[in-house]
């Protein structure tokens, strides 16, 4: 257990953050697994720049790791422009 004041807020802060970034990391899950799913051309264009710009947003976060982010940008658009 913790012995000093800043060790104590070091935890909580910790734990906020981290609650945060599973949310966000689990939010962008979702939408990638929707753009996946989606078999229809129109909506999934609509969907692929917000989908992107969340990855992008996680990456520069650190949430994710930047080449993560790159690869599922590749092949999200790669499944988009199948359709």
């Amino acid at each position: 257990m913790a012995n000093h004041k800043s060790a104590e807020k070091r935890i909580r802060q910790t734990a906020t953050r981290r609650e945060r970034n599973r949310y966000y990391a689990k939010t962008a899950r979702n939408a990638v697994k929707k753009v996946r799913l989606t078999t229809e051309k129109s909506v999934a264009a609509e969907l692929l720049p917000k989908v992107v710009a969340m990855l992008d947003k996680l990456a520069k976060r650190n949430i994710i790791h930047a080449n993560k982010a790159a690869n599922l940008k590749s092949k999200l658009t790669l499944h988009v422009n199948k359709l």
